[in-house]
């Protein structure tokens, strides 16, 4: 179970029960089927101040290992999910931008990344990482922006280099059972403030017990309780634990399967994974702000390029000018700032061959190869980009503005 520690201000009744789940497939990882804590945490209306609920819970491994580790004075450390829905993502990820990690064996907790010399890779549960980043533990971590947002909430001390990796979209949302005549947030406010009256305000599982209360009392619902577990959220109503859950969803399957239904208006935050630093790292250390501006060009240039096929063609005309001219005359063939063409050498016959390489987009791809043949195009080749790279990326001109 974990400690709650509240703000000046709070008053807390805490209540702990126990009962049994079955196996676990949260954010941090799976937790074998037994017996799990929960902590309710009865958040009173007098208070005169929002709680800001902080859990200090932590992997024990991982912690050691960074207490325990010796650290040279030019080492640059970078956490990334060690288990959980994170975890694989976060490698493959790396591996297409041309930064693969390498792990001398499975079960180790650190590794090394050849395309960034210096580098120390540490593998620590998601919901640690943020708090590593900020006691400067490590200088670097990929995890969840639900996870950054819950723990860190704007800490000036850790940065986010970028908010939106493109992996492990899922949104933090309220879910009440399917069988309540609820529909919105509004409805549920009315239903907590009968609860109240009667004296049972409404309990409501989650682990992300700071942006759920503050999401609740911007809606005007004052009083209720947070149910705290990392255990499975989604039986907690059917086991009689809670009323309700705050959790995240990518399909909605799981809540579906469990007779749970999102509010309409019930998301509470949209997370995908993210890059933080540490804030001090980057402006004392020169060698850490090379690393983050290396992790944010190619991750910027990677992200482009993701979107966008290599078109490769042949076309007959009389000048690179005038393929250009039918080139422009459709949607799709443009390019980013326009097409490349080249003559094409033959050994013998008709010298008036022009190859043509264009940038297209993927969702243009189809339409792009049938506006391509309409002017003469042949011999089409499609090839995947693995980086587009810019001058400079806007987003680096963000990162040393907020330095």
């Amino acid at each position: 179970m974990q400690a709650a520690v509240l703000q000046p201000g709070c008053r807390i009744k805490t209540t702990t029960v126990c009962c049994y789940l079955s196996a676990d497939k949260g954010n941090g990882g799976g937790e074998a089927a037994g017996f799990t804590a929960y902590s309710i945490l009865d958040l009173l209306p007098d208070s005169s101040h929002n709680p800001n609920i902080r859990r200090e819970e932590g992997s024990l491994s991982a912690l050691n290992l960074l207490r325990s580790t010796g650290r040279s004075p030019e080492e640059i450390r970078l956490a990334l999910p060690s288990k959980g829905r994170l975890e694989e993502p976060t490698l493959a990820f790396l591996a297409a931008c041309g930064l693969a990690v390498e792990k001398a064996n499975p079960r180790q907790y650190v590794a090394r990344i050849p395309a960034l010399p210096g580098v120390t890779v540490l593998f620590q549960r998601a919901g640690d990482i943020p708090l590593s980043v900020r006691d400067g533990g490590v200088d670097f971590g990929i995890t969840g922006y639900d996870v950054v947002m819950e723990r860190l909430d704007h800490d000036p001390r850790v940065l986010i280099l970028h908010e939106a990796l493109n992996y492990g979209h899922c949104d933090l949302v309220l879910a009440v059972p399917e069988a309540w005549p609820i529909e919105t947030v509004d409805e549920l406010a009315a239903l907590a403030r009968s609860r109240a009256r009667e004296g049972h305000p409404l309990r409501i599982a989650t682990r992300f017990t700071n942006l759920v209360s503050r999401f609740l009392r911007e809606r005007g619902i004052a009083e209720f309780r947070l149910v705290i577990s990392e255990g499975t959220l989604e039986v907690a109503p059917s086991i009689g634990y809670a009323d309700l859950i705050a959790d995240l969803t990518t399909t909605g399957t799981t809540l579906h399967d469990n007779r749970l239904k999102p509010l309409r208006d019930g998301v509470i935050l949209h997370a995908q994974a993210c890059l933080i630093a540490n804030r001090d790292a980057l402006k004392s250390r020169p060698e850490v702000l090379t690393v983050a501006r290396q992790l944010v060009e190619f991750f910027e240039a990677h992200l482009r390029a993701e979107g966008h096929y290599m078109l490769f063609a042949n076309m007959r005309g009389e000048s690179a000018e005038a393929i250009a001219h039918r080139l422009f005359t459709q949607t799709d063939l443009g390019g980013l700032q326009g097409p490349t063409i080249s003559r094409v050498y033959v050994r013998e016959g008709d010298p008036g061959w022009f190859a043509v390489h264009i940038i297209v987009r993927k969702d243009r791809l189809n339409e792009a190869i049938q506006q391509l043949r309409t002017i003469g195009g042949s011999g089409v080749v499609i090839a995947p980009v693995t980086y587009i790279f810019e001058e400079e990326p806007p987003r680096w001109q963000q990162v040393l503005q907020q330095l």
